[in-house]
């Protein structure tokens, strides 16, 4: 096993976890739950060497920092190697959900209501699979958005492929807010942290 703490955010946006991605997610979640952060998301990708990528952020909704995501990987890496979910050699990444973060649980449809964001889904929905519109938020069900004709959808979540928020000054200002409010956080090493590269350890 090969450990790596990295500070990016994760370009395959898998919105719900199943098969061994579930079962990774239920074996880590109290141990990361227990230090003060929450899973964002599990991906487990390739078949010979396999990448297991932890999306997490601080129960308190700011981003997590290169230290941070050393913490969380020391611990998952302890858990996954007892439990031993996965056969063989495999490599741990866990990394911060970033600003543009994904969407891909009902509470960050209502989290980030407001804010634009770009969703694909499986099956089409009124007859096409892309949207891009303002976030309106989630009954646990579905996520809806405003599109930019000014038309509303509603989108299964459990047929989400991807979602993602759109990088806009409105958000760059809300993260910033969400960093500085943030309890013992001090805004100016938190910025300094995110600019760390990957670690190995």
């Amino acid at each position: 096993m090969a450990l790596t703490a990295a500070f990016f955010a994760l370009d395959t946006d898998l919105s719900t976890h199943s098969g061994l991605e579930a079962r990774v997610a239920a074996l880590i979640a109290p141990a990361v739950e227990d230090m003060g952060y929450e899973i964002v998301r599990v991906a487990v990708l390739g078949r010979e060497r396999p990448t297991v990528q932890i999306m997490a952020d601080c129960k308190d909704g700011s981003l997590i920092n290169v230290e941070d995501c050393e913490r969380i990987s020391h611990a998952v890496g302890a858990v996954l190697d007892v439990e031993d979910p996965i056969p063989g050699a495999w490599t741990l990444e866990v990394s911060s959900a970033g600003i543009d973060r994904p969407l891909p649980r009902a509470k960050d449809w209502n989290r980030f209501a407001g804010h634009q964001a770009k969703a694909e889904v499986l099956l089409p929905v009124n007859g096409r699979r892309r949207f891009s519109g303002t976030v309106l938020g989630s009954d646990g069900t579905v996520a809806r958005m405003r599109l930019d004709d000014g038309t509303e959808v509603a989108l299964p979540l459990e047929e989400l492929r991807r979602a993602r928020l759109v990088l806009t000054d409105a958000l760059i200002e809300a993260s910033a807010r969400m960093v500085q409010s943030a309890p013992g956080t001090d805004p100016a090493q938190k910025n300094d942290d995110d600019s760390s590269g990957p670690k190995v350890h």
